[in-house]
């Protein structure tokens, strides 16, 4: 099964191809269960493929399929590799991507672009799956940046509002920004390994000293890529503007896919970052800064997309925490939970915003518990789990971060918690204002609510059970687990094991760690619960919301506007100097000016043909003359 790999990214290519070319033919119910079917198989062929991985004494397969770039010293075949991490990810971009596209059939069945709604998300989940799968940075960076693609795609995809189409571009651009980091640490690389192949670079890598100075350059760069890709601070800002497109896309790409794939490119190259301590200070104090910033934002806004919007950047700086102080396993972890119950929320929000008639504001929603009894529950379920509440997926993964940051740096560990206390704040604040009170819409949306179809709601209830059961793959010993995924992964960790001390703490205060995080979970619900049904506050009547730091907090602290007014506008002052003086008056200036002069000496010229024979026969004596002065003069 594992030589099979190639089937994986085969069939959601081959659907993109089908509902690309008969976006104008095929019927709905034909590119519905084209998109759907793809993915599915591809799922289907990464099980089989996982448990194969599973009872293997080998862990790691390289499977060439051609030679592809060969010119002088540089050869880079087309090959993929399967490990655990990258079989873990098939699952998750396949399993994840599937039930999205379920969804999808419901959710997008009045659009008009429905056929070329699923050959955008067949293409990235191609794109996505090539990212994972490639054996070398070159691979990878080819799946990098088609992700990226797709994501203008699919953000943009409703292009006739001009606010999506200028939120596309921003991804798009600020994306590039990374990738051109990501490029160059490709290119030196190969300058210092001569070669791009995981295979040939990492067993290099162990035999340099920790702190080497060209490690530090390259996991810097990489980590410049993983920032913008991860929408880590300070390229952040085009994440919560991505809700612009359709809610499966904000799932697709903010719960298993393109936000990940910064984890995962540092996961994969562990061995590098682990002998660059400089670089992993820096990853772990921005993902720190950034889960602490967006963590912030999220709990003033009453936008219910900008909330797990700004939920998922949080989420992503626990990610990035963990990976900088070496919790490679924890972090991954969490990429894998983040995934259940993130997909859950972003379609339950989906299925929310269907229901009021594509309404997004929180307050002009309230009283749906009863309306959406499906939704709730299983976005209830998702709350909890995000919330880092036992004994649901995210408590494991967050608490296993925690621990190791903890150990690390006990400020870290502290702003860590707060950052958790705000999670569990701002998550149940949107559940109790969406779901609780009386409803504050109009009459006509009241009117027309109801629970979602099943085609929306089945795939709500599988992540709902994933993200209600998926912490038990990381049962830590305290509870009498053998961390499962800790031992699956521990062949790509293995090169950093040796050079990154075990977690050491006692069970004691294990015990104490997690009772203080739960404890801060726990309180900050109470306080949502007291402030948002108990009080029946809604934002725009309570004091908390009109203070001056909610309004830096509602304004998510004017970081775009800075943004514009020290960037955007400079750059556009800059083009414009450009436009005018270099493009228009100076390039543009000597072409014409050539142009001009060619003209102009051309209508001289045409004067001495005046047709008059006694000025030719002039010319030609003054010619013969001019000749024998010249020969003359030679002599």
């Amino acid at each position: 099964m594992i030589n099979l790999v190639w089937l994986v990214p085969l069939f959601p290519l081959l659907g993109f191809l089908i509902n690309g070319l008969g976006r104008n033919t095929l019927p709905k119910s034909v590119v519905g269960f084209t998109g759907c079917f793809t993915v599915l198989a591809s799922f289907v062929v990464s099980l089989g493929i996982f448990f194969e991985l599973s009872t293997s004494d080998t862990k790691s397969f390289l499977i060439p399929l051609f030679d592809w770039i060969s010119a002088g010293s540089v050869k880079i075949p087309f090959s993929f590799l399967v490990d655990p991490l990258s079989v873990l990810m098939l699952l998750i971009i396949t399993g994840i991507g599937f039930l999205i596209h379920l969804y999808s059939t419901g959710y997008m069945s009045h659009d008009p672009g429905f056929a070329k709604f699923f050959s955008y998300l067949n293409l990235f989940i191609f794109f996505m799956l090539l990212l994972v799968l490639g054996s070398n940075y070159v691979i990878m960076f080819i799946g990098w940046e088609g992700v990226g693609l797709c994501s203008y795609l699919l953000i943009g995809f409703w292009f006739t509002n001009s606010s999506y189409s200028s939120a596309a571009k921003k991804a798009f651009i600020m994306n590039r920004i990374g990738d051109l980091g990501f490029l160059i640490a490709i290119f030196l690389i190969f300058t210092t390994f001569n070669s791009v192949e995981f295979a040939s670079i990492f067993p290099q890598v162990t035999k340099m000293v920790a702190g080497d100075r060209v490690l530090i350059i390259i996991t810097s760069l990489l980590f410049i890529g993983a920032i913008g890709k991860s929408a880590q601070i300070p390229l952040f800002t085009w994440l919560p503007d991505a809700m612009a497109g359709p809610t499966p896309v904000s799932a697709l790409i903010h719960a298993a896919t393109m936000v990940t794939a910064g984890i995962y490119m540092i996961a994969r190259s562990n061995i590098l970052f682990t002998l660059a301590p400089q670089t992993l200070q820096v990853v772990s104090l921005i993902g720190l800064a950034t889960l602490l910033l967006a963590a912030t934002i999220a709990v003033s806004q009453t936008d219910i997309k900008k909330v797990l919007a700004y939920s998922t950047v949080s989420q992503l700086g626990y990610m990035f925490l963990g990976l900088g102080v070496g919790a490679y396993t924890g972090a991954f972890f969490h990429v894998i939970t983040h995934a259940f119950f993130k997909a859950l929320l972003f379609l339950g929000a989906g299925s929310v915003i269907h229901a009021m008639s594509n309404e997004q504001d929180m307050r002009n929603m309230g009283g749906l518990r009863k309306k959406l009894p499906v939704t709730f529950l299983t976005m209830m379920i998702g709350t909890i789990a995000i919330a880092g509440l036992p004994p649901f997926s995210g408590f494991f993964s967050k608490d296993e971060i925690l621990a190791h940051v903890y150990e690390h740096n006990k400020l870290f560990w502290t702003l860590g918690v707060i950052g958790a206390v705000f999670t569990s704040f701002y998550m149940f604040r949107m559940m109790f204002l969406t779901f609780n009170g009386n409803f504050r819409g109009t009459s006509d949306q009241e009117h027309h609510l109801h629970e979602s179809p099943s085609s929306m709601t089945i795939p709500l209830i599988v992540l709902a059970v994933l993200s209600a059961v998926g912490g038990l793959i990381g049962i830590p010993e305290i509870f009498g687990g053998s961390h499962w995924l800790a031992n699956f992964l521990s062949p790509v960790f293995a090169a950093s094991a040796g050079k990154v001390p075990p977690l050491s703490l006692d069970h004691t205060t294990e015990y104490i760690l997690m009772a203080v995080s739960v404890a801060g979970a726990l309180g900050a619900m109470i306080f949502a619960y007291s402030r948002y049904i108990n009080n029946n506050h809604i934002p725009a009547e309570d004091r908390f919301d009109r203070g001056a730091l909610a309004k830096l907090s509602y304004n998510k602290y004017y970081i775009d506007e800075i943004y514009t007014a020290f960037i955007v506008r400079p750059l556009d002052r800059l083009s414009g100097f450009f436009f005018r003086i270099a493009d228009n008056k100076g390039i543009d200036g000597l072409v014409n000016g050539f142009g001009k002069g060619a003209l102009e000496a051309s209508k001289s010229f045409r004067l001495l043909q005046s047709g008059m024979v006694g000025f030719y026969i002039f010319m030609m004596v003054t010619g013969i003359i001019a000749l024998l002065v010249y020969s003359m003069y030679k002599i």
